[in-house]
């Protein structure tokens, strides 16, 4: 509590009070964008091989016996090529069901990855134009 009362004290003597009412919010669409598609990158434990795989938004890949599709890519306007947020939605075949839905996040791959045995699968980029 101590620190934040001294940084409350610099900021009120030096003037420059800001108070949220003041503060201007960027919209989302200032942040981020949608990309036209994404390129991923899959790797076969067992076989001991990768391919990077480029997917249009709302298209379609194998990956072995797992088919793999991307509902969208986002990306900070900011820095294109640092970040990539990617809806993907992974069907396996052998199991008749889909294993994984939801967002991977090229920068932490682990958070939120998908869980077999034999592929991996994450996000690389968006692709933007």
């Amino acid at each position: 509590m101590r620190v934040l009362s001294l940084a409350c004290a610099l900021i009120c003597a030096s003037g420059l009070a800001l108070h949220a009412q003041d503060a201007e919010v960027p919209t989302a669409s200032d942040r981020i964008a949608n990309g036209e598609g994404a390129v991923l990158r899959g790797l076969d434990r067992v076989a001991g091989t990768s391919e990077d795989i480029t997917l249009a938004r709302g298209g379609e890949a194998r990956v072995g016996h797992l088919i793999v599709m991307l509902e969208q890519c986002r990306y900070p306007v900011e820095n294109p090529a640092g970040e990539a947020y990617a809806w993907i939605d992974i069907f396996d075949t052998r199991a008749d069901e889909i294993i994984f839905s939801g967002w991977m996040i090229a920068s932490s791959p682990a958070l939120n990855a998908l869980d077999h045995s034999r592929y991996d699968l994450w996000v690389l980029s968006c692709i933007t134009s």
